[in-house]
């Protein structure tokens, strides 16, 4: 297709969405994404709060650190590999016992969000929502995450023995400066998988609002295809 007529067909089409949102109500947009927000961001939750939610997808699963993991060749070389495999199950089982903790802040940011922010994320990309989570909940849910996953690696001892291991060893620079604390380290992994699977639900949702289930969600992301 001549690169005019490509440029005239994808201007009508962003004209057509515009046209049909603008048909659609501030009370409705806001509504709508909000529903759509609030379901997907619990979907993740409920997918990754159970056990084996993380340890069981290979997408979010929680391993070593990359610059521990030639140490854990040579343990499990020497015949300690249920240690290194006893510390990825704690890491993961930490991270299901945390995820619970964001739906409450989920919920409470979607209560938050205007009609502009609202407008802005339905006009966005097919992870604007997730973005908006992110800028508005990272650091409330890195708050509420650590000391249950402090809570957990506690009980079975090996926190203080990774510590004292990758500390050692950052001093020598094999590993890095934010691999040090193991508590630290689950706790943003558990944050990135979490966003992930957001994320994941947001674009299913947008590519098939039917799906969702809800009128006002399929007339909202409908008017944007």
């Amino acid at each position: 297709m001549p690169r005019v007529l490509l440029a005239l067909v994808l201007a009508c089409s962003s004209a057509l969405a515009s046209a049909q949102l603008e048909r659609i109500s501030n009370q409705e947009a806001t509504t709508g994404l909000k529903g759509a927000l609030e379901r997907g961001a619990q979907a993740a939750v409920a997918n990754l709060g159970k056990t084996d939610g993380f340890l069981g997808n290979n997408a979010v699963k929680i391993g070593l650190p990359d610059s521990l993991k030639r140490y854990e060749k040579m343990m499990r070389k020497v015949g300690m590999g249920k240690y290194a495999d006893e510390l990825v199950l704690t890491m993961n089982r930490a991270a299901e016992a945390a995820v619970p903790e964001a739906k409450a802040l989920f919920v409470d940011a979607v209560k938050k969000m205007s009609v502009q922010d609202a407008k802005g994320i339905l006009m966005g990309g097919n992870t604007s929502g997730t973005d908006y989570f992110k800028r508005t909940t990272s650091e409330p849910l890195r708050a509420k995450f650590l000391p249950i996953v402090a809570q957990a690696t506690k009980k079975v001892q090996l926190a203080d023995k990774y510590n004292e291991f990758a500390a050692k060893g950052a001093q020598f620079g094999l590993v890095k400066k934010e691999d040090v604390n193991l508590d630290r380290y689950i706790t943003q992994k558990t944050l990135d998988g979490l966003f992930f699977m957001v994320a994941e639900e947001e674009k299913r949702i947008r590519a098939n609002p039917i799906a969702a289930g809800s009128e006002i969600i399929r007339k909202v992301f409908g008017a944007m295809k």
